[in-house]
């Protein structure tokens, strides 16, 4: 620190000084029952210079080192800069290098989402990648060995295998989307039954090359929720349900309304979930030990839907029992009444 920036520092303080001196000093001056002379006057104003000047030179001297260290830390750019934070002075130091360390947690703290933010995203998008791969290398497949083969039976393997990659590109723009969710969605009155129907219709092919049973009962409800959003949700769940019930199973969508929330359940009698895998299955990346034996998955499908959910308000539970059922249920918190508050 030079010593013309600390005087800069210091310039309403010096101001201060004079302007106190000059006032004091007219006081004694003109005051005739005070009897002294113009000389002692000076006397005592020099005096009182030199004294207040040895103050600012002792204060410039007792914080160089703390703002010297400041400015090498400044430019030399040093990374780990917190750890060589010299030793506050005053109590205003001491104050702006604890706000420094908070800044520096804080922004450490987003740097290290940003960081695990990118982990994530690569390995979603590997998984993602190598999945999308398949349909396509079956698709090359179908086509190789046309041969001799129905058109028919051709065009509708090669359908199945379109809309397989459908739904992997369906799911990565809404995983793409989950950042800037806010600005993406409406929240309005939706029918589940128009939603649910939806979802099933377009797994209608795998409903049928399963001949899997879908029962939909009581689904004539209205929650409040986001139509596009829901409508992934569901589309994630029943999915996943379709993957793990074997042919000719039977998944069973019910709707169910109570004092304090609106639930929809979708319930298939699937091969179930192992219960130490149970608390896990929402976690980004998890296949489980059903994903991994009986198909392939990306760990990611009930993750996004459990991410949606809970943006939207609501929640998502499960109930299983290895080798018989699973039971998702999204549940719609219904809002609070405060006419009934008591």
């Amino acid at each position: 620190m030079k010593p013309t920036a600390y005087i800069k520092d210091r310039k309403f303080l010096i101001a201060f000084y004079f302007i106190l001196m000059a006032f004091i000093s007219s006081v004694m001056y003109l005051d005739g029952t005070v009897n002294i002379s113009a000389d002692n006057i000076i006397y005592i104003n020099a005096v009182s210079i030199v004294f207040f000047f040895m103050y600012l030179t002792w204060d410039f001297l007792y914080q160089r080192n703390f703002y010297s260290t400041i400015h090498e830390m400044i430019t030399s750019r040093q990374e780990d800069f917190v750890s060589a934070l010299p030793e506050a002075k005053t109590n205003e130091q001491h104050a702006f290098i604890l706000l420094l360390k908070q800044v520096y947690e804080q922004q450490n703290a987003r740097i290290e989402a940003l960081h695990e933010r990118k982990r994530e995203d690569r390995d979603f998008f590997i998984t993602w990648i190598h999945e999308i791969k398949t349909p396509i290398a079956a698709s090359r497949l179908i086509i190789d060995n046309s041969i001799g083969k129905p058109m028919d039976t051709i065009l509708d393997k090669l359908e199945n295998e379109l809309d397989k990659i459908d739904g992997y590109v369906e799911q990565v723009l809404y995983y793409s989307r989950t950042d800037s969710f806010t600005k993406d969605y409406v929240i309005s009155e939706c029918k589940i039954e128009k939603v649910v129907k939806e979802s099933v219709k377009k797994q209608a092919k795998l409903f049928i090359g399963k001949r899997i049973r879908c029962e939909m009962n009581h689904l004539d409800i209205e929650v409040l929720s986001d139509k596009k959003w829901l409508g992934f949700i569901v589309d994630q769940i029943l999915s996943n349900s379709l993957k793990y019930t074997d042919q000719e199973g039977i998944i069973t969508i019910t709707g169910h309304e109570n004092e304090k929330e609106k639930m929809l359940v979708i319930e298939d009698n699937g091969v179930g979930i192992k219960a130490e895998d149970i608390d896990r299955i929402f976690e980004k990346g998890f296949t489980g030990y059903s994903g991994r034996v009986y198909a392939k998955s990306t760990g990611f499908g009930l993750y996004l839907a459990k991410t949606l959910a809970v943006k939207l308000g609501h929640t998502i539970s499960v109930e299983s029992e290895e080798g018989k059922y699973t039971k998702m249920m999204i549940h719609f918190p219904k809002p609070l009444n405060h006419f009934d508050v008591t």
